[in-house]
């Protein structure tokens, strides 16, 4: 049983994940621990969530139940390897980009129980996405308790090693995206002459549900815009012009981009 959690880093990722468990009250926020290589602002981060800080990365894996590790993908191998030892028997839970099941049970060793997956910064509302390698070592009962918890940040999904590059892409790196979109917008009402603060909340509220729509009936996104495009109405102007401008090659383009990085 999960009694404590703790997170090896804690940057945004952690600090967002461990928003979106204390948001949902998985668990007292004295069962969140967290080390990190800033004493000073691991302190800081911790004190105002409750958490418990640890003095370094082994305190933390000989206290915790369930480690995440949070560290930055090229810096995993020289945290975890000397931590070996102090993880046998524990639940490890990567969230480093990059990072397969085999490449991290090679350097875990057989001891280390472990699965890998992939948060967007969205788990801080509640409202993420957690993708996770289908792959792992976790006993099922395991596998239940961690998916459980995980759960609390947003939708979870498991798929193949092969499919977590591109799905990583779209939900990682989405919210930047949409937040691009969302900046347009306001702006576009504020050139209108709405106050830009409610400028930005229609249009949050607007992609928000457009999601959700989306989501609870699995409707078609083109069936969604052609919905809203009455003949020679105003929306099928915004959708001719976004295509003139190539709106759509434009986010292709984009995801593209990031997976031949």
């Amino acid at each position: 049983m999960v009694r404590t959690i703790g997170f090896l880093g804690f940057g945004n990722m952690a600090q967002a994940m461990a928003d979106g468990l204390l948001r949902a009250q998985a668990l007292p926020a004295g069962q969140l621990l967290a080390s990190a290589h800033h004493w000073e602002r691991l302190q800081a981060n911790t004190q105002r969530r409750g958490m418990v800080p640890c003095r370094d990365n082994r305190e933390l894996a000989q206290k915790s139940d369930l480690i995440i590790a949070a560290v930055k993908p090229y810096l995993l191998e020289e945290v975890l390897a000397p931590l070996r030892e102090d993880l046998r028997g524990k639940v490890v839970v990567s969230v480093a980009a990059g990072w397969s099941f085999a490449r991290l049970s090679q350097l875990l060793g057989e001891g280390v129980r472990c699965l890998c997956a992939m948060p967007n910064t969205p788990v801080s509302v509640g409202e993420g996405v957690i993708l996770l390698e289908q792959d792992h070592s976790l006993t099922p009962g395991e596998y239940e308790e961690v998916t459980g918890l995980l759960a609390h940040l947003g939708t979870v999904e498991a798929l193949p090693a092969g499919q977590m590059g591109i799905a990583g892409t779209l939900s990682g790196c989405g919210p930047a995206y949409a937040a691009m979109f969302l900046e347009a917008l306001g702006d576009a009402g504020v050139l209108h002459g709405l106050p830009r603060a409610l400028s930005y909340r229609l249009a949050s509220q607007m992609l928000a549900g457009a999601g959700k729509l989306q989501l609870e009936t699995g409707a078609h996104p083109g069936a969604m815009k052609d919905a809203v495009c009455s003949p020679g109405g105003t929306t099928i102007v915004g959708v001719a012009e976004l295509e003139r401008k190539g709106f759509r090659g434009a986010v292709i383009d984009a995801i593209d981009a990031v997976q031949k990085k």
